[in-house]
């Protein structure tokens, strides 16, 4: 059948498809756009308060790197390219925390001393690293975007640093 003139000139398949598609893209572009005037997402007090506690566990698994090396030399040197990775992670989460200065870092709990260690410091290690883990997996739900995903990055690299300990 042949479209009258009356009607109007037919729109092709293919223009219409272009035309839906270019539709598609402008709902889907204003649909992302935050906002937020400087593109930081918003931070609740509790969110802030969680962080802050994450990097207090951070430091103390730090801290019990440390002990660990300082109570058998072997295991520590075996166990410095971890405990640089902790230290990294460390500098993340206070880059991340929101009112936090790399000076948090020095005020951090004493650490463990080497009878806290005992005599296997693989297992007391592999203790701290998986319960460290598994604070910061827990603290992940409670944040949001980057926060969220730094906290679970750590805590999966945690899972292979307790696996490497294994």
């Amino acid at each position: 059948m042949v479209p009258s003139p009356a009607a109007g000139p037919a729109l092709s398949r293919r223009s219409f498809l272009t035309a839906a598609s270019a539709a598609g893209l402008a709902l889907l572009v204003a649909g992302c756009t935050s906002d937020t005037v400087d593109g930081a997402e918003p931070v609740t007090a509790a969110q802030v308060d969680s962080l802050a506690d994450q990097v207090a566990v951070q430091q103390s698994l730090v801290a019990a790197y440390g002990a660990a090396a300082a109570a058998n030399a072997n295991f520590g040197q075996e166990i410095a390219p971890l405990a640089e990775q902790a230290a990294a992670q460390l500098d993340r989460l206070l880059a991340a925390s929101p009112g936090s200065s790399s000076s948090s870092a020095a005020s951090s709990s004493a650490a463990p001393s080497s009878a806290a260690v005992g005599d296997d410091p693989r297992t007391w290690l592999r203790q701290q690293v998986t319960a460290t883990a598994d604070s910061h997996a827990a603290a992940c739900l409670e944040q949001s975007g980057a926060r969220a995903a730094l906290l679970g990055s750590i805590a999966a690299g945690l899972r292979g640093h307790a696996v490497r300990l294994g």
